[in-house]
């Protein structure tokens, strides 16, 4: 029996460990990118809502508070608010948006506009 050629039992199961532990490696990996675009997706689409948000405003008139523009269907998930602060001089406001997801906050955008 010695003289026949082939895999013993042990190299087998070896085998097999070493592939396991390259898939779990790996799989792993695949879910963590998967987080990471999911993430900056997010976070991606609130930097350019923000930024929508504060060229709205700034195309409007100078005003005590304003109303966001309407965020289009395709980001039904997303909220934004805007808050309006006047500086000591008074034809200076402080312009932040937020930015929520889900309920969380995503993107804080801070903006000047003059009178």
């Amino acid at each position: 029996m010695k003289s026949e050629k082939g895999f013993s039992l042990i190299e087998v199961l070896i085998s097999l460990a070493l592939i396991g532990i390259i898939a779990v490696a790996f799989l792993s990996s695949l879910a963590t990118a998967s987080n990471v675009t999911l993430t900056t997706d997010v976070n991606e689409t609130a930097k350019n809502l923000a930024e929508m948000q504060m060229e709205y405003i700034k195309g409007q008139g100078y005003a005590s508070s304003y109303t966001p523009a309407s965020i289009p269907s395709d980001y039904a998930n997303y909220v934004a608010t805007i808050n309006a602060e006047s500086l000591q001089n008074s034809n200076i406001q402080r312009i932040t948006v937020t930015i929520q997801h889900q309920g969380k906050t995503v993107m804080q955008l801070e903006g000047y506009k003059v009178k």
